[in-house]
C-alpha cells in the first residue's frame, strides 16, 4: 500500500468505539453516507462514506449532457463537499472501468489529490485516460479477497459479473457496521471470462451482518433474469454465417465481453478484424496487454489494409452504437469515413440498445444505413445485445443473500429507485428501513438507526472543451435561446460631444434569410431609429439606458410581426 496508509493502525484505533461510547458516556459518532451523484439519473456515480476524520469515496463517474445542454461535452459531479474535506479523504475505490464510474477522475484530481484503488483492468483503463490529462496519482491495484484498511474502514473487494471483466462489489466495514455497494452487476452463470460473481462471499458477509445495502437499480423494471452474454456470441455466429460480404459491428468500446464475442466469431469464420474508433483501439490495446482479451496473432489488421482481403473476410469493430455525431459508424452512415465506404452488400450489426435520450440519433443512423441499401441488424430484430445489469430476480437473490438491516437503492432514475424500494419491501424489509434519497442527501447511521436530516451541494459541473464549470445556467439559457431563435446585432455610432447616435446597422444570424426578408429588416431599422430619435429628444446620455430601450422596442416590433423572440444585442461605438 502507499505511504498515506502507513499510519492506518493509529487511525483504526482512533476510530474504534471506546467503552464510554458503548455505555452511553458520550454521544456516539454517526456514520455518514453522502451520494454526490448517481441518484435520479443514470451515470455520474460517486458516493462519500464518512466517519469522524476519515472519508473514502466509491466511484467517480461522469455522464453525457441532456438535450438542453447545447455545446457541453460531459457532465461531472460537484465535489465542493470533498474539496472542503480533502484532509479526511483516504482514497477513491472503483467498482469497475466504465465511464459513468471513472470518467470524472481526471477532472476531480485537479481539485483534490487522493490515491485510487481498483482492480487491475480498471486501473489499466484509467491509466490510459490519466495519461492524456498528464496526471500521475497514486494508484493501488486490488485483488478481490485481499482485505485492507483505509483509516477506520476495512475495505473488501468482491468479484462481480458485469459487461466488462474485473468488476467488483465493495464491502466497507465501519465502526457502525458493514456497508455493501453492489456496483453494476448481473448474475451470469456462464460468463465469457469464466469468472463467476462471488455469491458465497456475499452470503458470508450477509451472515456476519450488513448495516446497509446500496444496490444497482438500472434493470429493476425488468422481470426475470438477464440473459447470459454467451447468447450474444451464438447470435453473432449466426449473423456472421448469413452475411454475404463485409460485417461492421458497433458496440460500446468499454463492453469488453462483447468485444471478445466479436473476436471469437471473426476467428471462428477465419475473418480479419479491423478496429475503428479511438476509444475502441485504446481499450482493446489495454485489455489485450493485461490479458483480459484473447486474440490470435494474425486476427487484427490495420484499417489501411481493408482492401488487401476479399470483402467476405473483413469484420470492422467500431464505435458509434449510440449514434454519436463524430463516431466511426455515424461517419460511415453519412459517407464521410475515409477508409470504409459502405455498399448494399455490407451488414451492420448494432450490438447495443439506445441509452435513454439517444433514441433519435441511433434511429437516424439506422435509417441512413438502410437508405444506402445496407442490411442493419439491431436489438429489436435479433438477440445481439444483453444488458450488464441485474433484473428483478437477480436483485431479489442478492437481497436474500445479504439480508441488510437498511436499504438505499442507487444507480437509477427516480422510477427505478422507487420500484427497487418496493421490491425490497415485498421481500419483507420494513418500509421504515428503506430510504429513497437524492444526490446531496446526508444519510446518517448508528447500529440501529438510519436518518436523513441535511443536504450538501451536489449539483453538476459542465465540461466544455478545456473549460470546467465555467458554463452555468445563464450561459446554457443563452445558448438555447440562440439555437432556437437566432441573434440580431444592432450596431450604432454615438458622438461623445453632441450625443447624436447614427445608424443603426442590423446584422442577423440564424433569425431570417435576409435577402428574402428585406421589408422586415427595413421595418426593424425604422423601429430602432424611432427609439434613438426619442432618446436624443429626451437627452438620454446613459448608453445602458439607450441599449435597453432599443432592445425592448425591437423585441416588441419583431414579436408583433412574426411572433419570434431572437436574442438582441445592441452595440454602441463611441466616436
Amino acid at each position: 500500500m502507499n505511504n498515506r496508509n502507513n499510519n492506518k493502525t493509529e487511525r483504526n484505533n482512533r476510530g474504534r468505539r471506546n467503552p464510554k461510547e458503548q455505555k452511553g458516556g458520550r454521544k456516539k459518532a454517526k456514520l455518514r453516507i453522502v451520494p454526490l451523484g448517481g441518484l435520479n439519473e443514470i451515470g455520474k456515480n460517486i458516493t462519500v462514506v464518512e466517519y469522524k476524520d476519515d472519508i473514502v469515496i466509491v466511484d467517480c463517474g461522469m455522464t453525457f449532457p441532456d438535450n438542453d445542454m447545447p455545446g457541453i461535452d460531459i457532465v461531472i459531479p460537484d465535489i465542493t463537499y470533498l474539496e472542503k474535506n480533502e484532509h479526511k479523504i483516504r482514497g477513491i475505490l472503483l467498482t469497475h472501468g466504465h465511464e459513468d464510474h471513472i470518467g470524472a477522475i481526471p477532472y476531480v484530481l485537479r481539485k483534490i489529490s487522493v490515491p485510487i484503488y481498483g482492480t487491475r483492468l480498471t486501473l489499466g483503463l484509467l491509466a490510459n485516460k490519466l495519461k492524456e490529462h498528464r496526471l500521475k496519482p497514486t494508484m493501488v491495484e486490488v485483488t478481490p479477497g485481499n482485505k485492507f484498511n483505509l483509516g477506520v474502514f476495512g475495505i473488501d473487494f468482491i468479484r462481480a459479473s458485469h459487461s466488462m471483466p474485473d468488476a467488483a462489489s465493495i464491502a466497507i466495514d465501519t465502526p457502525r457496521g458493514t456497508i455493501l455497494f453492489t456496483g453494476d452487476f448481473k448474475i451470469d452463470f456462464t460468463p465469457i471470462d469464466g469468472v463467476n460473481m462471488d455469491l458465497p462471499k456475499l452470503a458470508e458477509i450477509g451472515t456476519r451482518g450488513v448495516l446497509c445495502l446500496f444496490a444497482d437499480s438500472t434493470n429493476v423494471e425488468r422481470e426475470g433474469y438477464t440473459m447470459s452474454e454467451r447468447t450474444v456470441g451464438e447470435e453473432f455466429k449466426k449473423q456472421f454465417y448469413d452475411a454475404p460480404s463485409r460485417i461492421i459491428v458497433a458496440t460500446f468500446a468499454s463492453n469488453l465481453h462483447r468485444v471478445q464475442q466479436v473476436i471469437y466469431a471473426a476467428e471462428h469464420f477465419n475473418k480479419k478484424l479491423i478496429i475503428s474508433g479511438r476509444s475502441m483501439v485504446n481499450n482493446i490495446e489495454v485489455a489485450s496487454r493485461l490479458g483480459y482479451l484473447k486474440i490470435k496473432k494474425d486476427t487484427v489488421i490495420d484499417i489501411h489494409r481493408i482492401n488487401d482481403f476479399p470483402p467476405e473476410r473483413i469484420v470492422v469493430l467500431t464505435t458509434g452504437s449510440q449514434g454519436e455525431p463524430m463516431s466511426a459508424l455515424t461517419r460511415m452512415a453519412h459517407g464521410d469515413h475515409r477508409q470504409v465506404q459502405l455498399n448494399n452488400e455490407d451488414t451492420v450489426i448494432i450490438s447495443a440498445t439506445p441509452i435513454p435520450g439517444n433514441e433519435l440519433t441511433v434511429y437516424d443512423v439506422i435509417n441512413r444505413l438502410m437508405e444506402m441499401g445496407v442490411k442493419v441488424v439491431y436489438s429489436a430484430m435479433a438477440d445481439i445485445h444483453v444488458s450488464g445489469h441485474a433484473c428483478r430476480e437477480e436483485l431479489k437473490l442478492v437481497h436474500a443473500l445479504v439480508r441488510p438491516k437498511f436499504f438505499v437503492p442507487v444507480h437509477g432514475e427516480s422510477r427505478h429507485l422507487k420500484i427497487h424500494a418496493e421490491l425490497a419491501a415485498s421481500m419483507g424489509m420494513p418500509r421504515e428501513n428503506i430510504l429513497v434519497a437524492n444526490n446531496g442527501s446526508v444519510i446518517e447511521f448508528t447500529e440501529d438507526s438510519m436518518e436523513m436530516n441535511e443536504t450538501v451541494d451536489a449539483g453538476h459541473v459542465l465540461v466544455d472543451g478545456l473549460g470546467i464549470g465555467d458554463v452555468g445556467n445563464v450561459v446554457l439559457r443563452d445558448r438555447k435561446h440562440l439555437s432556437e431563435d437566432g441573434l440580431i446585432v444592432v450596431v450604432m455610432t454615438a458622438n461623445k460631444l453632441s450625443g447624436k447616435i447614427d445608424g443603426p446597422d442590423i446584422i442577423s444570424r440564424g433569425f431570417v434569410y435576409v435577402k428574402e426578408s428585406e421589408d422586415l429588416m427595413e421595418g426593424m431599422r425604422k423601429s430602432v431609429r424611432s427609439t434613438l430619435d426619442t432618446c436624443e429628444h429626451d437627452r438620454v446620455r446613459d448608453w445602458s439606458t439607450v441599449k435597453n430601450q432599443v432592445r425592448s422596442s425591437l423585441r416588441s416590433y419583431i414579436f408583433g410581426k412574426i411572433k419570434r423572440n431572437p436574442m438582441i444585442l445592441p452595440v454602441i461605438i463611441e466616436a
